[in-house]
């Protein structure tokens, strides 16, 4: 499977719009691009969904069901949105229409859910006996099964230093590589704190820290290019 894997160090932190971003960059070069959401929670609120925006900028004309197969009401971690709705996240469904999605592709861009450690299942003890007979899934273990490198979206403020490396730990400690560090919104005039933030993960995280502007969301041709060459 060729393509990249956007996760974040947290939420609210851009992790949609650089996956949007990436997307639009590789389909304005001509690339057939797929997009795939594994959850999408918070649909009650307001707004274009995640899945939409990731569809809308990669020109895609996938169903809802092909870009996020488990889509939930309220704005919950995905393991208890799937919990209130009485069921449960399964992991070979997931691989099934990630794989299903990049058929045909030129190059699928996944977009995680929360951070790498959040939970798609977060997992249950079921017998009398204890044992656990639904391990926990992350999104970290969704990362692991598709094989693709990562981008990371964090934010260019205070605290991001350690929330990015910390991140950055928990992808290579599964063996995960990553591609980039994605700082966003990134200003035209950054202070110094977010210009050493940019510096500073560079050196400590040895990793290549790229940025993106904030965007017009409702105009595509605005956008400028995030070049990050998927592989697979």
């Amino acid at each position: 499977m060729r393509g990249v894997f956007v996760t974040g160090t947290g939420t609210e932190v851009g992790k949609t719009v650089v996956a949007a971003a990436i997307a639009r960059t590789l389909a304005a070069g001509g690339e057939r691009v797929a997009v795939f959401k594994p959850a999408v929670t918070g649909l009650e609120e307001p707004g274009e969904t995640d899945h939409a925006l990731l569809r809308r900028a990669s020109g895609s004309s996938q169903s809802d069901e092909q870009i996020a197969p488990y889509r939930y009401q309220p704005p919950v971690s995905p393991h208890l949105a799937a919990e209130l709705a009485e069921e449960e996240i399964d992991p070979d469904h997931l691989l099934a229409a990630a794989r299903a999605a990049a058929e045909g592709a030129d190059a699928l861009v996944c977009e995680g859910v929360g951070g790498l450690l959040v939970p798609l299942r977060a997992g249950r003890v079921c017998t009398p006996m204890g044992d656990k007979v639904a391990p926990p899934y992350l999104v970290r273990d969704l990362a692991v099964d598709l094989g693709l490198p990562l981008v990371i979206a964090a934010s260019p403020g205070l605290g991001t230093i350690n929330h990015t490396l910390l991140t950055l730990d928990a992808a290579r400690a599964a063996g995960l590589a990553v591609a980039a560090v994605v700082l966003t919104p990134w200003p035209d005039e950054p202070t110094e704190i977010e210009r050493s933030n940019r510096e500073t993960i560079a050196v400590l995280g040895a990793v290549k820290v790229g940025t993106l502007p904030p965007l017009d969301l409702d105009d595509l041709g605005s956008w400028p290019a995030l070049t990050l060459r998927p592989t697979g």
